[in-house]
């Protein structure tokens, strides 16, 4: 049966762990200068509604490093939905390459490519789950900390759909989650319901202070995502209280700070928390290569 990646818990605990271990032993490989060309003469196609820099750069060089090649193409090279239905999309791409990553607007639209699709399916991001950052996100935790267990970690600002994921991750690991965001932008209960079932239950607070004291990890993201443009005024009076900043760090002085990329300094995070030790952004950004290629030589083995 043909393996999809749709969101975090498309993977068990076993496997989930199974592709941290591959990721961390292809980063490992690729800083000694060792080859590793395990998907050796296999395609992935990376079809793009949504633009990007990390997604395309990290899925195109890991293909290259695990001996393979990708193929992008845009929103003016795939017409995706308008030239012909996703079904047909679907099936005509399964029958070129090995393997398809998707970046789209609509989760539905995904899950669709998916259904009639005979070869896997990664989530590239979609407005509703971002699961392959959130497996860079585990493997850099679990690179600073050595392991999941007993560890505390908080999100805070918008509960968007790296959130999501996000939170579905840290119940697989059994990560104790707090997520503190304003009224109106907490994370849905349908994700908290679904995280209880695969691990400990996030906890929600409108309190930032409160949520980040005594962390381990403090992990923020933009508060004006893609398409929310005509939203930032009221956006930002409602997250004013949510910077991460040293003052909001004073409540917990060991933690570390995470961030997916890309950041809007000055608002949802600082200059000086970003640039500072505490910080792990840009160890999880490259670990979106790693991850990612763990993860795909984990679908096509």
């Amino acid at each position: 049966m043909t393996r999809h990646f749709i969101d975090v818990d498309d993977l068990n605990r076993e496997e989930l762990g199974t592709v941290l271990d591959r990721a961390a032993e292809y980063k490992r490989q690729r800083r000694e200068g060792i080859p590793h060309p395990d998907l050796e003469r296999r395609t992935l196609g990376m079809v793009f509604e949504k633009p990007s820099s990390r997604t395309r750069i990290s899925f195109e060089t890991g293909m290259t490093q695990l001996g393979g090649h990708a193929i992008f193409l845009g929103p003016e090279d795939i017409g995706l939905g308008d030239r012909e239905p996703l079904s047909d999309t679907a099936r005509v791409l399964s029958g070129y390459v090995d393997a398809a990553m998707v970046r789209l607007f609509d989760h539905g639209d995904l899950e669709t490519l998916a259904a009639n699709a005979t070869v896997p399916v990664v989530n590239g991001l979609t407005d509703d789950a971002h699961p392959c950052q959130t497996l860079a996100d585990l493997l850099t935790i679990r690179e600073a900390f050595g392991g999941f267990e007993g560890l505390s970690v908080t999100w805070v600002g918008d509960a968007n759909n790296v959130a999501r994921s996000f939170a579905l991750g840290c119940a697989l690991c059994g990560i104790d989650l707090t997520v503190a965001t304003p009224e109106g932008y907490a994370l849905d209960d349908a994700h908290i319901e679904r995280a209880g079932e695969l691990g400990p239950t996030p906890e929600t607070t409108h309190d930032p202070a409160e949520a980040v004291a005594g962390a381990d990890v403090v992990y923020t993201d933009v508060w004006i995502s893609m398409g929310q443009e005509e939203e930032r005024d009221e956006r930002l009076a409602a997250f004013e209280d949510f910077q991460v900043n040293e003052g909001l760090l004073e409540h917990s002085p060991e933690a570390r700070v995470m961030h997916c990329l890309p950041a809007h300094r000055g608002e949802e995070i600082t200059d000086a928390v970003l640039e500072s030790d505490r910080s792990m952004v840009f160890e999880q950004a490259e670990n979106r290569m790693h991850a990612q290629k763990g993860l795909l030589s984990f679908l096509l083995e």
